[in-house]
């Protein structure tokens, strides 16, 4: 009973969109659906161009980081609402260490 099991190596990877990571890729999807909805060929020229800039950005911004950095910025960045609220780290306003 000498079965070969499969180790995962790697659990906690980030979500990729084809060969982009998920939080690279959705500043060009979001600015996507902004151009298609706007209706005209000239906006939505902009908001792709607006798109592929800011995920660059968000790319060279984050090469030599943790991997979570994109969550990590805004939960420091953003303020607590619903959606950004993280139940088990304490709110971002308490920033002294305890120990």
């Amino acid at each position: 009973m000498q079965a070969e099991t499969y180790i995962p190596r790697r659990l906690d990877d980030q979500w990729k969109l084809g060969f982009w990571d998920v939080d690279v890729a959705a500043p060009i999807l979001f600015c996507f659906f902004v151009g298609y909805m706007s209706g005209s060929k000239a906006s939505f020229a902009v908001c792709l161009g607006v798109g592929i800039f800011l995920s660059r950005w968000l790319s060279r911004t984050k090469a030599d980081k943790h991997p979570a950095f994109a969550m990590h910025w805004i939960y420091w960045r953003l303020p607590p609402n619903p959606l950004t609220a993280m139940r088990v780290t304490p709110p971002s306003h308490l920033r002294r260490m305890v120990g």
